[in-house]
């Protein structure tokens, strides 16, 4: 699998409109998954990824309420892949003189996931594939 840099846009809300929106607009089709999927106690979009014809990549989710939104500064930036030295290797890099916001570890969907504020404050998020098996 080739690694992918895909922008990571957070709503107030309406993440799911928005993301059906950029689907009919650039063609292809929306994954979904809620604060409840995931057994949460909160409403929204935890996590939406869009994957279109064209080979475009958005993922998007919702803020829990109490976490900011500003608009202007909603948006991220997520790398991920199978290539685990390779992106391990871009998390310490892009963690050095920032801020680990999330380690990057083993999560519920079986991949390793970690999210970091760079020192300049972008938020990264970096998801490394693990084969099944």
């Amino acid at each position: 699998m080739a690694q992918q840099l895909n922008p990571y846009i957070t709503f107030a809300g309406n993440c799911a409109e928005a993301m059906d929106f950029y689907a009919q607009a650039l063609g292809g089709s929306v994954q979904k998954m809620t604060f409840r999927d995931a057994g949460m106690d909160a409403d929204g979009v935890m996590h939406a990824a869009l994957e279109t014809p064209a080979g475009f990549h958005v993922f998007a989710s919702d803020t829990m309420e109490g976490m900011p939104y500003e608009p202007g500064n909603n948006l991220q930036v997520s790398i991920s892949g199978d290539d685990a030295e390779a992106l391990r290797g871009y998390w310490e890099a892009l963690s050095d003189g920032g801020n680990v916001v999330m380690p990057l570890e083993r999560q519920m969907w079986g991949d390793d996931y970690g999210m970091l504020a760079d020192r300049f404050g972008v938020l990264w998020h970096v998801n490394i594939s693990v084969a099944a098996g």
